[in-house]
């Protein structure tokens, strides 16, 4: 009987399906050949914690200090990492830097199956990569890729991508469900029975997800994902699974001609161009792993001549953003139904903390008033249905964060719990009428 399986995530049906039950996507079912069933010729035997002997080997380094944090102290023989990222953002930029400088002590092996050596090459030169130690190899074949990756016992392995690969085991077009699976795990055999660490590079869909089976996230020891907008130079590395260390940790890259570098202190990077006192503007601090981060949120409000005001939000959910109006007008009695909201996030980073919304509510507020915020507070707090103003984790990190960059005031929840004193003036608010009575008593010192 034949198997039907979602490409999307992975949901198997006998029979075709136009939409999975499981993640509602339509047309993603595909046909998958049955495997033979095979019984384990082993029966391994259990064994005591106590009996484990734990081994802590050397991590690599890859010549990036933000990749390094971001990886919980650099690369873990054997280990397998996914690289995603939408096309063009700089993924292979990133990895021949780091092939580059890991390169430097033995080889490393850079599989592509999208382009050519000369294109490689090319890019490797404009780069500035030198080392002997760097091996390129065109081929789409995974099991040619890990034959040469035997031969030459390489101290990394690059696999770029894995949606262009194939595996002559599976008889199926490469990027299908059966063929990213198939590649992943003979890739992964090959870290696990004491080879080097992988890096695959992985494609992400129009929605932003990684592309390939679901299966694909839970294989891999490490996902990172590699983002930014074109308009920007700034490109953010952020691992959202890690089994090696910290998730959600962050690292802020600039894109120029001889590749990427690292922004040392991103909090004063992407405020370098703020504006004080500019009606609609806010600063915020989030958390992006254990990083905390400075943030300028803009909001404009204007009348709207549609009869549906249009509600736009770039780097910030605007499903939130709705929700967040929403709340106002009820709890604070401000009329939104007839004015277009923007509200975007500067510098093109992608936020999804709640810590956040206190701080777009009053940018919204701000530009509703013509009226600007201090310029030397930050907001930071998650806003409930009720109106309420909830604290968030870490508030003593945010507020040095805050303080090193030289602000003087902070507005946060009434119920902020902190551990030590406060080093700047603290305004507490427990709901948004609070908030808006706040801002009308908020002075710069």
């Amino acid at each position: 009987m034949p198997v039907w399986e979602c490409t999307h995530c992975g949901q198997k049906s006998s029979k075709w399906l136009g939409r999975c039950p499981s993640c509602g996507a339509f047309n993603t079912f595909e046909p998958q050949p049955e495997k033979p069933r095979t019984r384990s010729p082993r029966t391994p035997e259990p064994r005591p914690l106590a009996a484990v002997q734990l081994a802590e080997a050397p991590r690599l380094t890859t010549g990036l200090a933000g990749c390094d944090r971001v990886l919980g102290g650099g690369l873990v023989p054997g280990s397998l990492v996914l690289l995603a990222g939408e096309p063009g953002v700089g993924k292979s930029t990133l990895l021949l830097q780091l092939s580059d400088h890991v390169a430097r002590e033995g080889p490393v092996l850079y599989a592509s199956a999208e382009e050519s050596l000369q294109q490689v090459a090319l890019r490797a030169q404009r780069l500035g990569c030198r080392a002997s130690g760097l091996l390129l190899l065109a081929e789409a074949s995974v099991e040619a890729v890990l034959e040469a990756a035997k031969r030459t016992k390489p101290r990394l392995l690059v696999v770029d991508s894995v949606q262009a690969m194939r595996s002559e085991a599976v008889p199926s077009i490469p990027g299908s469900v059966t063929q990213v699976r198939e590649v992943a795990a003979q890739v992964a055999e090959l870290g696990k029975g004491g080879g080097p660490p992988v890096v695959l590079v992985g494609h992400v869909t129009k929605d932003g997800t990684v592309a390939g089976p679901k299966s694909l996230e839970h294989l891999v020891d490490v996902v990172l994902e590699f983002s930014g907008s074109p308009a920007h130079a700034h490109r953010v590395l952020r691992a959202t699974k890690n089994r090696f260390g910290p998730a959600m940790e962050m690292a802020l890259f600039a894109m120029g001609e001889r590749g990427l570098a690292e922004v040392a202190n991103p909090s004063q990077a992407l405020l370098a161009d703020r504006i004080p006192g500019a009606p609609g503007s806010a600063v915020t601090v989030i958390l992006e792993g254990l990083t905390p981060l400075c943030l300028e949120l803009q909001a404009l409000v204007s009348r709207s001549p549609l009869l549906n005001p249009r509600r736009v939000a770039q780097g910030f959910d605007p499903g939130r953003l709705a929700l967040l109006l929403a709340v106002m007008e009820k709890r604070l009695g401000v009329r939104l139904a007839d004015r277009d909201v923007y509200v975007n996030v500067v510098g093109g980073v992608e936020v999804e903390e709640p810590a956040a919304d206190l701080a777009v509510v009053a940018a919204v507020l701000s530009s509703l008033a013509d009226k600007p915020l201090p310029p030397e507070a930050v907001f930071f707090g998650e806003v409930g249905l009720l109106g309420e103003v909830r604290g968030v984790g870490r508030g003593d990190a945010r507020l040095r964060e805050a303080q090193a960059l030289g602000f003087r005031q902070a507005v946060v929840a009434a119920k902020l719990v902190l551990e030590k004193p406060s080093p700047l003036a603290l305004r507490t608010v427990a709901d948004l009428p609070a908030l808006a009575t706040h801002l009308a008593l908020l002075e710069s010192r």
